[in-house]
């Protein structure tokens, strides 16, 4: 079994289900996007501070990676960036090239792994958006020393990832209001499951989750040579039960510097 070839199935078939992170963006936040009025998130529901990025997003070139959807690649091409999207589900590109037809847009879009960006030269991108979706692959590390080659000094790279804390508990539960105790970090959504379950699992092209460590999340972009200048945290929005007690979804700013630590 090819994680990253179920992956790539599982969120084709989100796009054709019409799950929330698979939207495009309507034509009226292009417009409001188009004068001056933009935002972004990486996260469920809080955007990005504003004094993250730019005043002015004219000439920069960003990288929205593992970010298909038709939502943060159309909105900061609408404001001025040149944008490029990469994305490992072929429909979720789709949205982000119909967002681009429907309102004028430019935006270059490449299927491919987060953990593998050789279609691009070292140092091409000012800014990297990178929104919760490195839970679907099983080691951090390549992301973040790729994101980290393919910025160019002193670039920014934005990432929104889970706190491992949501991983913990048994999901079908959860789901019902009961927050029970089920799994170790790290850990993956096959872990305790029998054969015959995991197999239905993966026949229904559901996708594979992995739960990293936070020192995965953190301690890894300081190994690629980064410096975190800038965090916030976030929630499911009220919809999940453990939005009561802790918000389980964490956004950085960092700044690519020259010394990385081995």
């Amino acid at each position: 079994m090819d994680p990253l070839k179920q992956n790539s199935d599982a969120w084709d078939k989100k796009v054709e289900d019409g799950a929330v992170y698979t939207k495009p963006i309507n034509e009226e936040i292009i417009k409001k996007s188009k004068d001056g009025y933009w935002g972004i998130r990486t996260t469920p529901t809080k955007y990005v501070p504003r004094e993250w990025l730019p005043k002015s997003l004219e000439g920069q070139k960003i990288l929205c990676l593992a970010s298909g959807g038709g939502q943060q690649g159309p909105v900061l091409a609408a404001a001025g960036a040149d944008v490029t999207v990469v994305d490992l589900s072929a429909k979720q590109l789709d949205q982000d090239k119909f967002v681009s037809e429907r309102d004028g847009l430019k935006i270059t879009t490449i299927q491919g792994s987060m953990t593998d960006l050789h279609f691009f030269d070292d140092q091409q991108f000012d800014i990297i958006v990178h929104p919760v979706s490195n839970l679907f692959v099983e080691n951090l590390s390549p992301v973040w020393k790729e994101a980290s080659r393919v910025l160019k000094d002193n670039g920014v790279l934005i990432a929104g990832f889970t706190n491992p804390l949501l991983f913990i508990f048994d999901d079908k539960e959860d789901m019902k209001g009961n927050l029970v105790v089920k799994n170790s970090i790290p850990s993956t959504s096959l872990d305790n499951l029998t054969e015959r379950e995991s197999e239905e699992y993966l026949k229904a092209k559901n996708p594979i989750e992995f739960g990293h460590t936070l020192e995965d999340q953190i301690q890894g972009q300081i190994n690629a040579g980064f410096v975190i200048t800038g965090l916030y945290e976030d929630d499911f929005g009220g919809s999940r039960p453990l939005d009561k007690y802790i918000k389980c979804f964490i956004s950085t700013k960092a700044r690519k510097v020259d010394i990385v630590e081995q």
